[in-house]
């Protein structure tokens, strides 16, 4: 997604809002296939997560290999051996693998609500009630998660997958259309 801050670079998104908007159609319209085969994407999203923790931990592992003599040579070891090993265990069972992010981030989401709630009702914010709301939501987002999980599991990530996409390609498509009305 493209930030754009007030006056800064719409000449450049003017002169490229063309691309601009056929990628956000392209988001938008991945985002709602997403969105209706969220096992599916999940099972990708896993795979794919999965794989980049692999190829990041070969790396990690030969940079250790390659500087033994340094002191961090055991961090790097280590680490890489954790994030090939997580890669191997989601890349060989990607749905326990889902099913165990998605309760992760049922959790998550309690949390993050549940802090939003207290900063809310602990200081005196401006925007108060839209942080309320936000915690409320993230609290209930995150309850309705876990209330249907290992089920959940299958389908949620790829639905966020998709709802992020149909809303990254709005965006670009915002973003286009405003630098073309935008004047000089």
């Amino acid at each position: 997604m493209a930030l754009l801050l007030p006056g800064v670079g719409i000449e450049e998104v003017r002169k490229h809002s063309t691309w601009f908007l056929l990628v956000g159609i392209a988001l938008v319209i991945l985002g709602l296939i997403a969105i209706g085969y969220t096992v599916e994407m999940t099972i990708v999203s896993v795979l794919f997560l999965g794989w980049l923790l692999i190829v990041a931990g070969v790396f990690e592992i030969v940079h250790g290999f390659t500087n033994r003599a340094w002191s961090g040579f055991f961090v790097n070891l280590l680490g890489g051996l954790l994030y090939a090993i997580a890669g191997l265990l989601m890349v060989s069972n990607p749905a326990l693998a889902a099913v165990t992010l998605t309760l992760l981030i049922a959790m998550m989401l309690i949390v993050a609500g549940l802090f939003r709630l207290f900063i809310a009702f602990s200081t005196s914010l401006h925007h108060r009630g839209w942080l309320i709301l936000n915690g409320a939501i993230s609290i209930l987002l995150g309850v309705m998660i876990w209330d249907s999980w290992p089920v959940s599991g299958l389908w949620v990530i790829g639905l966020f997958v998709g709802i992020d996409m149909v809303f990254d390609g709005w965006t670009e498509i915002v973003l286009a259309l405003s630098a073309r009305r935008a004047t000089a």
